[in-house]
């Protein structure tokens, strides 16, 4: 079993292929297609878990925001689609792109080729003019699919974005999407119990220092993940009596009203 001392680094994308990054165009046939995803995002996560959710009056009607969220696995997108009111615009890995079905899918779609690793300011730019012109921005701070099963290191794409934009942050946390376990389930013909919470809106404080801000804001964004996730979700955020007074405290967030 990983550990966290035991853990490879974050993924580094093999290839850089800038063409394929920008902000997708929201045709009246993407619009469509996104619509007709998320119906299918629905019923796939009835038939296959029993998702139960709160929090659902904290996610805005309409951006921008950005949606921050844990990574579990495969499903996460599946089921944060299916609950998800408004056009939120997704980050992918760029390494996806060459999935025969998956890939052309994921494109149709429109979401945000990143390369992984490294300053991708293309996809930087995307997000940010995504955000500019009020849409909603989902990244998953970790920067990967979680390898323990809990919260590993977040990176600083979230909080730049974030910092940059001076946007509403809006955390979101599943459990119950493990690989293992879900297809496990599936290959039984048993439904996953799965939980989805989004918690209140929330601002960071401003800092003079931008790397200061990136890297307190980075913090922030992952404790209060941990603070929605049950202990052993919370990976290296864990820390006993998570309490809201005790984040606000010792982190740079402004809570939105």
């Amino acid at each position: 079993m990983l550990t966290t001392k035991s853990l490879p680094p974050k993924p580094r994308s093999p290839r850089i292929r800038n063409e394929l990054t920008r902000l997708p165009r929201l045709t009246w046939w993407r619009k469509f297609f996104r619509r007709a995803i998320t119906w299918i995002a629905r019923i796939l996560t009835w038939i296959w878990t029993d998702t139960q959710v709160s929090g659902l009056e904290n996610l805005p009607e309409r951006g921008p925001a950005i949606i921050v969220a844990n990574h579990l696995g495969d499903a996460d997108l599946v089921v944060g689609l299916s609950v998800t009111p408004t056009i939120v615009e997704i980050f992918a890995k760029s390494e996806l792109y060459d999935l025969p079905m998956l890939g052309k899918l994921m494109d149709a779609y429109g979401v945000i080729w990143v390369h992984r690793g490294q300053p991708d300011r293309k996809a930087i730019r995307a997000a940010l003019q995504a955000l500019k012109i009020g849409r909603m921005v989902a990244v998953a701070p970790e920067g990967r699919e979680s390898l323990t099963g809990s919260l590993e290191q977040g990176t600083g794409g979230a909080a730049y974005l974030a910092v940059k934009a001076d946007v509403p942050i809006v955390p979101v946390t599943m459990t119950g999407t493990e690989n293992k376990q879900l297809f496990g389930n599936m290959k039984r013909l048993r439904r996953t119990k799965v939980s989805l919470t989004i918690g209140p809106p929330f601002r960071l404080r401003k800092v003079s220092d931008s790397r200061e801000a990136i890297h307190q804001g980075t913090e922030t964004i992952m404790r209060m993940l941990a603070r929605q996730l049950p202990p052993k979700y919370r990976g290296v955020y864990y820390f006993e009596n998570i309490e809201k007074n005790q984040i606000r405290g010792e982190s740079n967030v402004n809570e939105c009203e």
